[in-house]
């Protein structure tokens, strides 16, 4: 029973049952937070169910939430995102695209290509650009590798989303210390969480959300 996710942590106290060492209340929230992920998924899943690409995308976004919450955990606390992680993430995400392009009627190999390779450039040009100019300074590489995933994923459309997105969320965590002087302007702050935060928002609302802006400014 020690490997039932939450209730192992409670029928434990959250100590280790062999060596009584607390085990911390991060392992506890992770899981409740991805069971919640989980249930809101299926709930507002896009794609649907209708097709079995609808349903292998949805189990694959699943196993998305888990890496990522991996890689949100990790950056968090190392201001890092490992290859062994990010990289067979960016390979599932071609096949990813594949299976949404086929959900449309008509689409082919050239569709394919433009939606891989715009969703592509659109996120990691945007941050591979001041990596190369910053020398890493000002985004970290693991960021530019993680913006692949999330564009051929998603598409260039929610890829900008995500970019609008995550420094919105950015923003507003950020900015709480930066007035209470917890934090300056020379703080290293991962940007990670922030970009898989926005990824799992346009993952599910994209649409809806492109939708009301386009309806907002009369589009």
């Amino acid at each position: 029973g020690d490997l039932v996710p939450v209730f192992s942590w409670l029928f434990l106290r959250g100590k280790c049952r062999y060596c009584g060492v607390p085990i911390g209340a991060l392992p506890l929230a992770t899981e409740v937070v991805l069971a919640a992920l989980f249930a809101v998924s299926y709930v507002y899943w896009p794609l649907g169910f209708g097709e079995w690409q609808g349903i292998t995308l949805f189990v694959m976004w699943l196993g998305y939430l888990v890496a990522l919450a991996v890689l949100l955990i990790y950056d968090a606390r190392w201001m890092l995102l490992p290859d062994k992680i990010v990289l067979p993430l960016v390979f599932v995400a071609f096949i990813d695209a594949a299976l949404r392009v086929s959900l449309v009627q008509g689409a082919g190999v050239v569709e394919y290509i433009l939606y891989a390779g715009f969703g592509m450039v659109a996120l990691a040009g945007i941050y591979g650009v001041p990596y190369v100019v910053s020398r890493g300074r000002w985004v970290g590489f693991g960021d530019v590798k993680l913006s692949i995933f999330i564009g051929v994923t998603l598409g260039w459309q929610k890829a900008l989303l995500v970019f609008i997105l995550s420094n919105v969320i950015g923003f507003c965590v950020v900015m709480p210390g930066l007035l209470a002087r917890k934090l300056s302007r020379t703080s290293r702050i991962p940007f990670g969480p922030f970009l898989i935060a926005g990824f799992i928002v346009a993952g599910l609302w994209g649409d809806a959300l492109i939708r009301w802006y386009l309806s907002y400014i009369g589009l």
